[in-house]
């Protein structure tokens, strides 16, 4: 046996596992009941013996595995996004946003009252945004479970109000549970949701109590304007097309990614590949790399400042200047 051959059947032995590994995800995800763990471990024999075919010269086995999973294929892609299910209440409604010259107006606004997670007042309004009148670009990385992970909200403060704050979410049926493995295999659709930091900030702070840091983003006003309007126009096609969450491609720091990428070509500005864009806990390290926020101080120091957590459920979320005392203390964009 060559090398070249010995390399190519390596090759094809680790295809064959990886599309063992996702179609039994597949299966036990999205199928229910015993029926859904005997049908991944029947797909996971098969294709342990179309790997074990490639070395014993059993040409049956590997040819057999390829038409199930090309069966599998079809029937993944039959599966459609949609936007009419039983959502769960803060989920209910899509944003949308009209533009008419630099007034903005979003529709289907969440402005929730939460008391709990599960105790809250629901709200949902119309409100007016003038884009002349948008001053920078905050982040805020919300922490649940170590390190690694954190939740991305993006918010535009404007002069005249308080900032209207974007989250991309998964939008969970009424008794649907959460899984990040799940989500590899269109399990929830996507969803957009606008509210002022409030609802956003204050759920994370108040009522979930997490780690929520803040971090001022190195961003002109033109550039604000740029990322909201890149917001404005895939938060209205998302409105009219449903899209599905993938755990790893379409969430919360990759969306934001590719959206502030779109526009970034325009500022002479390049948004380089990095692990920290999908391991979102250590995106400041990745922003302070790139100049996002302050260089002239050290990442630490400004993570430490960057907490806000314990301040933010210090102030009441009915405070008018929530937003304003919760940034108290944070470095500024620039210095």
């Amino acid at each position: 046996m060559t090398i070249l051959l010995i390399a190519l059947r390596i090759l094809a032995t680790l295809i064959i596992l990886g599309a063992t590994a996702w179609g039994s995800g597949l299966l036990f995800f999205r199928l229910t009941g015993t029926m859904a763990s005997i049908a991944a471990v029947g797909f996971g024999i098969a294709g342990l013996g179309g790997a074990f075919g490639l070395w014993s010269g059993a040409a049956r086995l590997p040819l057999s595995f390829a038409m199930i999973f090309v069966g599998l294929l079809g029937w993944w892609n039959g599966f459609a996004p949609a936007h009419d299910r039983a959502w769960i209440p803060e989920l209910a409604r899509l944003p949308s946003i009209a533009r008419e010259g630099d007034m903005l107006t979003v529709s289907n606004l969440r402005n929730f009252n939460w008391r709990s997670e599960s105790d809250y007042d629901e709200r949902w309004e119309t409100r007016r945004y003038d884009l002349s009148k948008v001053e920078g670009i905050d982040l805020f990385l919300s922490y649940w479970s170590g390190e690694a992970i954190a939740h991305l909200l993006v918010s535009f403060p404007f002069a005249d109000q308080p900032p209207l704050t974007f989250s991309i979410e998964v939008r969970r049926e009424t008794g649907e549970e959460w899984s990040a493995l799940a989500g590899f295999f269109r399990s929830y659709e996507m969803a957009y949701v606008a509210a002022p930091e409030r609802d956003l900030v204050g759920l994370r702070s108040h009522a979930r109590k997490e780690d929520v840091r803040l971090f001022r983003i190195a961003a002109t006003p033109a550039q604000a304007r740029d990322v909201l309007l890149a917001y404005v126009a895939d938060v209205n096609e998302l409105a009219g097309r449903p899209r599905w969450y993938n755990t790893l491609t379409t969430n919360c720091t990759t969306v934001v990614y590719t959206l502030v990428g779109s526009v970034a070509p325009s500022w002479k500005f390049s948004l380089p590949l990095d692990p920290r864009v999908l391991l979102s806990g250590y995106l400041p390290g990745y922003l302070h790399r790139i100049g996002a926020v302050r260089t002239d101080i050290p990442l630490d120091e400004l993570v430490r400042q960057a907490r806000i957590g314990e301040k933010a459920r210090a102030v009441s979320l009915d405070d008018p200047d929530f937003s304003k005392k919760i940034r108290e203390g944070v470095p500024a964009a620039r210095p």
